[in-house]
């Protein structure tokens, strides 16, 4: 009997209902995998499908086509001699299951249903699938017609099973059943089970990359055993970026692991175990041992099919990269910065291939969030520069596919992002020389086609309509108006380079020669959401929006480092300068509206405050007993008036999150309406139960000696009186009522 095996998982950039690609795709990797010598192969979560179909997945198209897709791969010759399972959905006495199906050599050996749905941030899972909650149980599947011609066969198991070859035993956990407290992988190891795959389907959020990596390190170091993650890679459709980062784990140490940010479509990841590593592992560990004994039995459905080869020292084990006694090297993460500079570019890139258009066109104001934007793009032409020179089909494929060229050959990323990413400074007589400067000088740097154009005459044009029916003429705060007026001649602002970006969009690549359109790029970070600090039905409102997740600081960290990795000298002035809409008078050719100061709140505060209403589900009341002791170098009312003054602004805004241009998520925090942040969106913003709470503890703790209480640190707070009256907060960027 043979000793090792090479296993693979598979990384695929799968989209969601094209049942041809990725059937292309997971062929592919079957083949990958075989000539490497592999003798299993599994896959990412309904990798058949795609995992975003969402509410397709009621229709029974969609579940014909996943076996219509099954019945092509059983008769494939790349699936000759190597076992196999793949993602589908699969209904089951008329309920729907999210499965694994494993097959080897015509053969459906077993599906495996999901027995823990997820159902928090963007998964609504409980939506289309139903778990399996019974434990230890097969039941007999009818095959459909189509697959009873190709396996010979009508009926299989269907159920909680594992699979035992002639050498080993393969159990089956789906995503959500790694993260759960009472994991599958437990029992499956005590009663035997040497290999467990995962098919999963986690998507990116910042700081998140370690999380995987510990819960299968953890799982395989307690019962021992090697652990196969498939992770899904790219946008297959929805708002969540997949981000690869496929492993193989043995006895809490990592054999090999993919990427995570890449364009590739296809990665497979090998290793070469040693089952008797496995089995001395569990052996040493006599409290698993003696738990094991006693442990309940799967029903096992048998196979004769080995793994391993005949030869016992046929080829050597892997060892661990992420503890190498000789190299020392360990498992890597990128810095929040890196992935901030990686995730959206991959989104973008698929997004824009997918969507069959010819680039962007992003209205570049030379501040920090539409430079994040324009960076982003500019990270995607280098990531599509390297993967061409890696000689990348698909990607050279897609990329003349794009720019119209059946000939083309991106070799520069300057160049490229010239060709894809149309810029335009839209100014208005409130606008700076300094903004102005900063957009040209960056756009500049990094390639794009830039032009600066004054849409005052369209401003002007439309307040003559106004001015004609209602013969009256409003005014800025400064001119004496009224803070209505204010609000109304900045939002016209806004609204115009709305109008004016997707006229440009549509029709550049026509004045450039080239057929096709552009995707019109948001700019408008998660703080600025989770504040309402934006105008309804502005520029902010796009084809997508690439910093949609992202908070201000991180964006500013970001582009620090983009600026020092890509040498551009244009972010140092973007980075120093304040936050500002510009969209009120200057003061003597100088900028006089502050972004901060706007709000009534810093960016660092709405931070702290987006992640205890989101994440430590707070509301207003908890939220101000927590900051009272984060933020007691100031007064008890002064942090319940910060309290306040957040809620009263998001209540009145909430309604903006309802049309949010659909944005790569990446913060845990988002404000999102669509997918991620489930609320109502028509408050009573007075608050009038909540705030009165507050005010009982205010009094309660102004009545207390608090003379011994530590001393922390608060955020920074800006120069200008940070808090206004009802009245004034609506003379500022953002509508604060509730129809705009």
């Amino acid at each position: 009997m043979g000793r090792t095996a090479t296993v693979a998982v598979c990384t695929l950039n799968q989209w969601a209902m094209d049942f041809e690609g990725n059937s292309r795709r997971i062929l592919q990797s079957i083949q990958t995998a075989k000539e490497a010598g592999a003798t299993y192969r599994s896959g990412p979560e309904l990798e058949i499908c795609g995992y975003s179909c969402e509410d397709h997945f009621y229709e029974s198209d969609t579940l014909l086509h996943c076996w219509e897709v099954l019945a092509g791969l059983l008769k494939a010759p790349e699936c000759e001699d190597i076992l196999v399972d793949v993602g589908m959905p699969v209904m089951h006495k008329n309920v729907t299951y999210n499965c694994r199906v494993a097959f080897l050599n015509r053969r459906i050996l077993l599906i495996r249903p999901k027995m823990y749905l997820c159902e928090d941030g963007n998964y609504r899972e409980t939506r289309w699938f139903s778990p399996w909650t019974k434990e230890r149980t097969v039941e007999d599947y009818f095959l459909p017609r189509m697959i009873a011609q190709i396996t010979n066969e009508t009926r299989v198991p269907f159920g909680d099973a594992v699979i035992s070859t002639r050498d080993t035993c393969i159990g089956f956990e789906i995503c959500e059943e790694l993260w759960n407290p009472s994991s599958n992988h437990i029992p499956m190891a005590l009663d035997g089970v040497e290999i467990i795959s995962n098919g999963s389907a986690s998507y990116f959020e910042l700081r998140k990359a370690y999380i995987t990596i510990d819960l299968v390190k953890s799982a395989t170091f307690k019962s021992g055993g090697c652990y196969m993650f498939s992770n899904l890679r790219g946008c297959d459709g929805a708002r969540v970026y997949f981000n690869g980062g496929s492993s193989i784990t043995l006895n809490g140490h990592i054999l090999n692991r993919g990427k995570q940010f890449a364009l590739e479509e296809v990665e497979v990841t090998l290793s070469t175990i040693d089952l008797e590593d496995i089995r001395s592992y569990r052996n040493s560990i006599r409290s698993r041992s003696h738990l094991a004994a006693r442990s309940n039995p799967y029903p096992r459905v048998e196979v004769n099919f080995a793994l391993t080869s005949e030869n016992l020292i046929s080829n050597p084990p892997d060892r661990p990269i992420d503890c190498d006694e000789d190299t020392h090297t360990k498992i890597e993460y990128h810095s929040p910065e890196e992935e901030i500079s990686m995730a959206p570019a991959c989104w973008l890139w698929d997004y824009l291939r997918r969507s069959c258009q010819g680039g962007f066109f992003l209205p570049l104001s030379g501040g920090v969030d539409s430079s994040s934007t324009a960076c982003l793009v500019y990270s995607m032409c280098c990531m599509i520069v390297e993967s061409v020179n890696k000689g990348d089909m698909q990607v050279i494929t897609d990329i003349r596919k794009i720019v119209g060229d059946p000939e083309y050959v991106p070799t520069d990323p300057k160049q490229l992002c010239n060709t894809l990413l149309v810029t335009c400074y839209m100014a208005t007589e409130n606008s700076s020389a300094e903004t102005k400067g900063r957009a040209a000088e960056l756009a500049s740097q990094i390639g794009s086609y830039h032009h600066s154009i004054v849409i005052d005459t369209a401003i002007s044009a439309i307040l003559g309509i106004f001015q004609q029916v209602t013969k009256l003429t409003p005014k800025f705060k400064v001119q004496g108006g009224s803070p209505r007026e204010n609000l109304a001649l900045q939002n016209i602002q806004a609204r115009i380079r709305m109008v004016i970006a997707y006229l440009f969009a549509q029709l550049m690549l026509w004045v450039r020669g080239r057929p096709g359109g552009l995707l019109v790029l948001g700019s408008s970070n998660v703080d600025e959401a989770l504040r309402g600090y934006f105008t309804k039905y502005d520029c902010s409102s796009a084809d997508v929006n690439p910093i949609g997740g992202i908070a201000k600081n991180d964006l500013k960290r970001f582009l620090a480092f983009f600026r020092k990795k890509y040498n551009l000298p244009a972010i140092d002035q973007i980075l120093e300068a304040q936050p500002t809409a510009e969209l009120e008078p200057l003061q003597g050719g100088q900028l006089a509206q502050l972004d901060e100061v706007d709000m009534g709140m810093t960016y660092v505060e709405l931070g702290i405050f987006g992640r205890l209403r989101k994440q430590n589900c707070a509301g207003p009341f908890s939220m101000f007993c927590k900051l009272i002791h984060t933020w007691d170098n100031i007064t008890p009312k002064e942090v319940a008036d910060k309290v306040k003054h957040f809620y009263r602004c998001y209540a009145i805004n909430r309604h903006k999150m309802t049309i949010l241009t659909p944005s790569c998520h990446a913060e845990t925090y988002s404000p999102d309406d669509n997918r991620f942040d489930h609320r109502q969106f028509l408050y009573n913003h007075t608050w009038k139960w909540q705030f009165n709470a507050i005010d009982e503890q205010v009094q309660k703790l102004n009545s207390e000696d608090r003379t011994t209480r530590p001393r922390k640190s608060a955020p920074k707070v800006p120069a200008k009186p940070r808090f206004m009256s009802i009245s004034s907060v609506v003379s500022n960027k953002t509508h604060p009522g509730v129809v705009v």
